[in-house]
C-alpha cells in the first residue's frame, strides 16, 4: 500500500478511536465490565473506588451497590438510581461512587414474551431454554407489568464494617404489588466464583422511578425478556489497595454469598 495511504488509514483509525473515546463508546457493546470482586464485598470492601459518572462511560445497563453500601444500584438507559435502605428509588448523585458493580453496553440479542404468572424460578426456566450456552456471561432486561416483586435493600454501614452477610441477617425487605418495571441484572457462570454471583442476579426499577431493590422474588403478568450474550469481560481492581490488599482471598466464602443473596 501507498505510503501516503497507509498514513490515511492510519488517521482514519485513531480519529476513530479518539470519537469513541470523547462520546463514551470506547467499551465494545455487550462487554461486561466490573467494578471490584463479590468477594472483596462479602469482606467488608465497602468504600466506593469509581464515580457513577464515570461508571456510565462502560455501560449503560447493570448493577451494583453504593459507597458505605448504602442500598441497591440499578443502571437503565444510562441512568444511575440508588434504592435505599427505606425501598425508595433515587437519582444517584454527582459524587456518589461504588465499591462494586457491573454494567455493560447492553444490546439485545435474543427477545421473548413472559408467560402470565411467570414465577422468578419459571423465568430462570425461560431464560436457560433461550440462551443455552451456560457457561458465558447473560445481560437481561426485562420490562413488564409484575403482579408482585419481593425486593429487598441494604443500610449504609459505619467503620470498622461488618461481613456482608450479617448485613443482611436485618436486611429490610419490599413487597411491591402491581408494579410496572424493569428487572435488569446478569446470569453468569459457574466459574466466575469468588469473582461474582454464579447464578442470576437481578435487580427491579419501577417505571416511574420510586421504588425497587435486589430481586428476591416475583410474579409477572405480562412482560418481555431482552437478553445478551456477552462474550468479553474486563475486570477493574481498586486502586485504592488499603482495604482490598488485606482481604485473604483464599477463603472460600461460597456460604456467606448464599446467604447473603436469598
Amino acid at each position: 500500500m501507498p505510503r501516503v495511504k497507509m498514513k490515511c488509514l492510519q488517521l482514519l483509525l485513531w480519529t476513530s478511536v479518539i470519537l469513541a473515546l470523547a462520546t463514551g463508546c470506547a467499551t465494545p457493546k455487550n462487554t461486561v465490565t466490573q467494578i471490584s470482586t463479590i468477594d472483596a464485598l462479602l469482606a467488608g470492601a465497602y468504600d466506593g473506588q469509581m464515580p457513577c459518572r464515570k461508571l456510565t462511560r462502560y455501560g449503560n445497563l447493570g448493577i451494583g451497590t453504593f459507597d458505605h453500601l448504602d442500598g441497591e444500584m440499578v443502571l437503565l438507559n444510562g441512568a444511575v438510581f440508588q434504592v435505599k435502605a427505606d425501598g425508595k428509588a433515587y437519582a444517584a448523585g454527582t459524587t456518589a461512587t461504588t465499591p462494586f458493580a457491573s454494567v455493560v453496553r447492553f444490546q439485545s440479542r435474543m427477545t421473548q414474551s413472559v408467560p402470565s404468572g411467570t414465577t422468578f424460578s419459571g423465568f430462570q426456566k425461560q431464560v436457560d431454554a433461550l440462551a443455552t450456552n451456560r457457561n458465558v456471561f447473560c445481560a437481561i432486561r426485562v420490562k413488564g407489568k409484575f403482579r408482585f416483586v419481593k425486593t429487598r435493600s441494604v443500610p449504609a454501614q459505619s467503620k470498622p464494617y461488618p461481613p456482608l452477610v450479617d448485613v443482611t441477617r436485618n436486611q429490610p425487605v419490599f413487597d411491591l404489588v402491581n408494579q410496572e418495571g424493569t428487572l435488569v441484572g446478569f446470569r453468569l457462570p459457574d466459574y466466575v466464583k469468588g469473582i461474582n454471583v454464579p447464578g442470576y442476579h437481578v435487580h427491579f426499577l419501577s417505571a416511574n422511578h420510586q421504588v425497587g431493590g435486589h430481586v428476591l422474588d416475583f410474579t409477572l403478568d405480562q412482560g418481555t425478556i431482552e437478553l445478551a450474550p456477552c462474550y468479553h469481560f474486563q475486570l477493574l481492581l481498586p486502586e485504592d489497595q488499603s482495604a482490598f490488599g488485606r482481604i485473604d482471598f483464599s477463603r472460600d466464602r461460597s456460604q456467606e454469598l448464599e446467604k447473603a443473596e436469598k
